[in-house]
C-alpha cells in the first residue's frame, strides 16, 4: 500500500498547495526535494556571452524557471523589457506564468497545447520578422533548439542559469513508495544520488518524453507518464497511479 510520496520539486508556495488534496483522498503522505537546484547566472557573467536581449523581439521560454531568470537579469541588467515583446512558451502553464511579469495579451504570448515546440511553428511563419532569443539553462545541447534551426527559424541561445545536483544525506532516510520526476536532470542526480537503488515495487512517475527516456537508460521502469490525454499533469498522473492501487 503506498504511503509515502517524493516530489522532486520545491514545495508549492501558498498556505495550501494541490497536493494537499492527494494526501487527504488517499491517505498518504507527500515530501518535496528537487535533486537539482537553479542557480541564476549574475549579469557579469551573462555579459560575457555578449547578448543584449534588446536585440530580440521575441524570447522562447521552455519552462517557469527560464521565465523567471529572463525577467531577473533584465533587472539586474537595468533593461525595460518592451511591451512589443513576444512570448512563445512550451506549454500553457509557461504562457499563464507571465502573467507573474507582464499585462498578458494573447498577440503577445504564443504556447503549445500539447508542450512541442512543432506546434508553434505556424505562428513564427506568420511572423517572420521576429528575431528569437531561447534562455537555456549551461549544459544546453542544440537538440533542444533544433526543431527551430530545422525549420530555417534562426535562434539564439541564451545561458541564463545554471544547475547543480542536491546531495541526499546518508544520515536522511530515503524511503519512497512513489518518485515523481520532471525533468531528465533530476532523474540522472537521483541516479547519481543513489546508484544503487533497487525499484522493486516503487512506482516512478515522469513528466515529459525526455525524462522518461532518463529513467529507462538507467534501467528503470516507468510506471505512468505525463502529459497524456489522460494524465494531463504529475498530479493527476500521480492520483491516477493511486486509484488504480487501491
Amino acid at each position: 500500500m503506498t504511503k509515502k510520496i517524493l516530489i522532486t520539486q520545491p514545495r508549492p508556495l501558498g498556505e495550501h498547495n494541490p497536493y494537499d488534496l492527494l494526501e487527504h483522498h488517499h491517505d498518504v503522505s507527500v515530501d518535496f526535494q528537487p535533486f537539482v537546484q537553479i542557480e541564476g547566472l549574475t549579469a557579469k557573467e551573462f555579459r560575457e556571452q555578449k547578448i543584449n536581449p534588446l536585440d530580440f523581439s521575441a524570447v522562447i521560454l521552455n519552462s517557469k524557471v527560464s521565465a523567471d531568470h529572463y525577467f531577473r537579469l533584465c533587472k539586474q541588467l537595468r533593461i525595460t523589457v518592451p511591451e512589443t515583446m513576444h512570448y512563445y512558451c512550451q506549454n500553457e502553464s509557461v504562457s499563464n506564468y507571465l502573467q507573474k511579469f507582464i499585462e498578458y495579451r494573447k498577440r503577445r504570448v504564443f504556447f503549445s497545447e500539447n508542450n512541442r515546440y512543432e506546434d508553434l511553428l505556424p505562428t513564427m511563419y506568420r511572423r517572420n520578422e521576429d528575431a528569437y532569443l531561447m534562455v537555456l539553462g549551461e549544459n544546453y545541447t542544440e537538440e533542444m533548439y533544433s526543431v527551430f534551426t530545422e525549420h530555417d527559424i534562426e535562434v539564439t541561445p541564451a545561458v541564463m542559469y545554471r544547475t547543480a545536483p542536491y546531495i541526499w544525506p546518508e544520515d536522511r532516510p530515503f524511503n519512497y513508495d512513489v518518485i515523481a520526476f520532471f525533468t531528465a536532470s533530476g532523474a540522472h542526480a537521483f541516479c547519481d544520488n543513489f546508484p544503487d537503488f533497487q525499484q522493486g515495487s516503487t512506482a516512478l512517475i515522469a513528466y515529459g518524453a525526455n525524462t522518461a527516456q532518463a529513467l529507462t537508460d538507467a534501467g528503470l521502469r516507468v510506471d505512468k507518464m505525463a502529459p497524456t490525454p489522460q494524465c494531463p499533469s504529475i498530479l493527476s498522473a500521480i492520483d491516477n497511479y493511486l486509484s488504480e492501487q487501491a
